[in-house]
């Protein structure tokens, strides 16, 4: 079983400078927010739960949506993401790494509790900076050299004449 992070959207949202500094809306801070963590856990091979609260929405049920190895929760009218939390923690074997990221200190107390590992927002936030560097940084490696393709090896009046072809000039 892969290790488990479950996410306090808000919190998370909360903490988030670049979210402040570029102005998103709650709407762009949210979807930002699951692509990058789709991208920390296939970097990492865990499985994310993004928790969203759902305690001032019009919400009847809690929704849930799964994107990649990340699944979107927003909980229902009344349900704090904190307490949604606190259940699934409860609800997870105790030899499962579980940890749980949000600033609350009142959380992080009774997820401590619960078997899990506290990991604040902005060290989240951090961590998910360095999975997208490093990622980048793989990427890059990987792209072929234009020096080793074929195209290169050749004289320059070659290489432009074969552009004029490739363009239909």
């Amino acid at each position: 079983m892969k290790p488990l992070l479950v996410v306090d959207g808000y919190n998370v949202i909360g903490a988030w400078e670049l979210a402040a500094k570029k102005g998103w809306s709650f709407e762009e801070c949210r979807e930002q927010l699951t692509v990058r963590l789709e991208e920390y856990a296939a970097f990492h091979g865990c499985e994310v739960i993004l928790v969203f609260d759902g305690t001032r929405s019009e919400r009847l049920l809690r929704s849930h949506e799964t994107r990649g190895a990340v699944e979107v929760v927003f909980t229902r009218h009344g349900e704090i993401a904190d307490q949604y939390i606190e259940r699934l923690c409860g609800q997870q074997p105790r030899w499962r790494e579980v940890r749980v990221a949000t600033s609350d200190n009142v959380e992080q107390t009774v997820i401590l509790g619960r078997g899990a590992t506290r990991l604040p927002s902005r060290e989240l936030l951090r961590e998910m900076a360095q999975a997208h560097a490093a990622q980048r940084a793989q990427i890059e490696r990987r792209a072929p050299a234009k020096s080793n393709m074929l195209i290169a090896r050749l004289p320059k009046p070659q290489r432009d004449a074969l552009e004029k072809m490739r363009r239909g000039e």
